[in-house]
């Protein structure tokens, strides 16, 4: 069993960036991020709400799971490269602490982890296994599954952030980098990019929007300030909420 799932895993066709599979992708999660949370908001009772939210949860949370799992399987689990000190892998795990607990402080950290940091791998996703592979699936189940979740939670739960919950996040995600630094010094590894920019599953260079932030290790500096930007516009709607129930 051993081999033969090692031989899967790294058995595929390559993923080709915006190939077919990846327009599709991003067309099939479109499709759920917009109508998804509606739909359940005005046809599911609280009882349909939160089941339907509790699987997405999970579904997130498993994305990362089960691939720990194959990789033990396989024998091929490495310290490394597979535990979850990347930012989306932590988020995933922690994801259905919001979509079953309904945990408000998870919410406020995770809405800006999830739509600010997400985002980018949508477009510039860092894989090398192309349609039908699992790691396909994977990759946006953590992915384009966080970000309907966050969707959900935020229009079916009615949770809202504030301006606060962006200092907050911001707090996490520095906590967190200093997690990831510690590590990458005791295993040697590269959690969370910052020995060196991104690299799929094969070690190859991946575009990324850190090709734009300069050289290491000034990329890591620039990317607080990209962080930042990209929680306030992620905020930007929510002021917008306000002003008209005000007005």
């Amino acid at each position: 069993m051993r081999e033969s799932v090692a031989e899967y895993l790294k058995t595929y066709d390559p993923f080709v960036l915006f190939g077919p599979s990846h327009i599709a992708a991003i067309i099939v999660a479109l499709f759920l991020v917009i109508f998804l949370p509606i739909y359940a908001r005005q046809k599911l009772s609280e009882q349909q709400q939160h089941l339907v939210g509790s699987v997405i949860g999970y579904c997130v949370m498993s994305s990362y799971l089960i691939w720990v799992i194959l990789e033990l399987i396989a024998g091929t689990f490495d310290v490394k490269l597979h535990l979850p000190i990347h930012l989306c892998r932590l988020a995933n795990l922690l994801i259905p602490l919001v979509m079953v607990r309904r945990s408000y402080f998870f919410y406020e950290i995770l809405y800006f982890w999830g739509l600010s940091i997400m985002i980018q791998p949508v477009l510039t996703p860092d894989i090398a296994a192309g349609f039908p592979h699992f790691q396909y699936w994977r990759f946006w189940f953590a992915h384009h599954g966080m970000i309907l979740a966050l969707i959900y939670a935020t229009v079916v739960y009615d949770m809202r952030p504030t301006i606060a919950s962006v200092w907050k996040a911001m707090l996490a995600m520095n906590i967190f980098l200093i997690i990831a630094i510690i590590a990458n010094l005791l295993l040697g590894a590269n959690y969370f990019w910052i020995c060196g920019k991104p690299v799929n599953e094969l070690g190859e260079h991946v575009p990324s929007l850190l090709d734009y932030l300069g050289p290491w290790p000034w990329y890591i500096l620039a990317a607080e300030f990209v962080a930042l930007a990209h929680f306030l516009v992620a905020f930007v709607p929510f002021l917008f909420l306000s002003r008209g129930r005000r007005e």
